[in-house]
């Protein structure tokens, strides 16, 4: 999906896209018109459609088709220098718990022979938006929630928006220069490949993109590619927008997990009474990198409504991207704050976030936490 979480988006409207993001009522038929909030339909036999309209209450209706879908109306408008409002597109893989038919997605990078994908989008003048592209992918080989990840192919930009982050350079890949951007939006990291001018068709490798990102320290050979989207993010206008067709094929791995994984659990038995918190931090490293996975678990007798989690980071440690929580400071001493949906922990309750960082040699954890200035005990 994209786009749930903007970095410029207020508090109130996170909150909205991280609980809403991706509501499921019942299928819609093909070459019909979905108007429903987040209405959708399988095509082909293959790929899910969906209307995804998160960041408007006003009208979009979208006709799909056998091959993708057209937006047949866009009433929605958002600010220029915001998010969009909405992210219509046809995909392959698992988003948002629903899975597209027979699709082998979730699959490990390293697991991946090929991916491809060839699209063709019909594009409108007098409208302010991008064709966007979408990658995901995670550390674990999730079917619901936000991904960790988020790799964006901009086919096109009409208007005066940009992507998130800021750039960090060019790359060519596919035997085209494209323009990169690097940021997060607080939920999870973005890489943006802007193309200089648009593209309207294209058949392409998705892994090339994938090892890109690899090679810049944002994934490992370990995580896991969920989902290939195709669509629209519409920020003023957009009616006629088309992806005229869609298709994607991975190769390698096996079936996609059949359950998701198990929440995390909160102790069995509580700590010393003059402990009201636990933390339990996981990481997964490389030569120069690492990603972390903090739970944090209220181990006291009162509900926690808003919680702020303080470490010191190893010398040589640097946080670059985070997701599920605000972080302040990237290095050295770092204070993490809950965000607008994940501020209440109940007694015997836990959330988590997680965050990825590069290392000089070690992915050494902290030696200790404090939660809302109180130590923590570590699992």
């Amino acid at each position: 999906m994209r786009r749930l979480l903007r970095a410029t988006l207020a508090a109130g409207l996170l909150a909205t896209a991280a609980v809403t993001a991706f509501a499921a009522p019942g299928p819609a038929s093909a070459d019909a018109e979905i108007c429903e909030q987040y209405g959708q339909t399988t095509i082909g036999g293959r790929y899910v459609v969906m209307n995804n309209r998160w960041g408007t209450s006003a009208q979009q209706c979208i006709d799909v088709t056998g091959n993708g879908f057209t937006i047949t109306s866009q009433q929605g408008v958002g600010s220029t220098s915001g998010a969009p409002v909405s992210y219509p597109a046809v995909y392959f893989g698992c988003h948002y718990t629903r899975c597209s038919p027979g699709t082998n997605l979730p699959i490990r990078v390293s697991d991946i022979s090929s991916a491809t994908s060839s699209v063709s989008y019909r594009y409108v003048s007098g409208a302010t938006y991008d064709a966007a592209f979408d990658i995901w992918l995670d550390p674990s080989p999730r079917t619901d929630g936000v991904n960790a990840q988020e790799i964006m192919i901009w086919f096109n930009r009409q208007g005066p928006i940009q992507p998130i982050g800021s750039v960090v350079g060019n790359a060519t890949i596919g035997g085209r220069t494209w323009e990169v951007w690097r940021g997060s939006n607080g939920a999870n990291a973005v890489i943006s490949y802007v193309a200089p001018s648009p593209i309207t068709s294209w058949s392409f490798s998705v892994l090339d993109f994938i090892r890109d990102t690899q090679n810049r320290g944002a994934i490992t050979n370990s995580w896991y590619l969920t989902s290939i989207q195709a669509g629209f993010e519409p920020w003023i206008g957009g009616t006629g927008l088309a992806v005229t067709d869609f298709s994607a094929t991975v190769n390698g791995g096996g079936l996609p997990p059949t359950t998701t994984p198990p929440p995390t659990t909160p102790p069995t038995s509580p700590p010393p009474a003059s402990s009201g918190c636990r933390v339990t931090y996981a990481t997964n490293s490389w030569n120069n990198g690492y990603t972390a996975n903090v739970t944090v678990a209220n181990t006291g007798s009162t509900a926690l409504n808003g919680w702020a989690l303080g470490f010191t980071l190893p010398a040589g440690q640097t946080i670059t991207s985070s997701w599920n929580a605000a972080l302040t400071g990237s290095s050295g001493a770092v204070t993490a704050r809950n965000i607008a949906w994940n501020g209440a922990i109940a007694p015997n309750g836990s959330t988590s976030f997680g965050f990825q960082a590069t290392h000089g040699g070690s992915a050494t954890a902290p030696s200790a936490f404090t939660l809302n200035g109180s130590a923590c005990t570590i699992a």
